[in-house]
């Protein structure tokens, strides 16, 4: 959302209003009560992402990282449940294909 910039024509009084860009353009002064608000045309003010890269993820409060480690380690297989290794991998005995005749 959008900062607007508004002026009163008849008091002189400026100020910002936060607000949608489906907001209808406010036309009574907050000062004086009138109805000659003019909303100006702002310089406005882009957000810009510079560097490498910026992320969502990026800045994420304590609670939220804590709980994602938490989430993290316990998806991991535990020691106690690794299964055995199979030995043979295509069924060929590796040292004899290895030698030449």
């Amino acid at each position: 959302m959008p900062t607007y910039e508004y002026q009163c024509q008849a008091c002189g009084f400026e100020f910002e209003l936060f607000q949608q860009m489906s907001d209808s353009v406010k036309k009574k002064c907050p000062e004086c009560e009138k109805l000659q608000l003019k909303r100006l045309i702002g310089a406005g003010s882009a957000v810009m992402f510079k560097g490498s890269g910026f992320y969502e993820t990026d800045y994420r409060s304590d609670s939220y990282k804590k709980d994602a480690k938490q989430a993290k380690e316990s998806s991991k297989p535990k020691k106690d449940d690794k299964k055995p290794s199979d030995t043979k991998k295509s069924g060929k005995d590796n040292s004899s294909s290895s030698k030449k005749s």
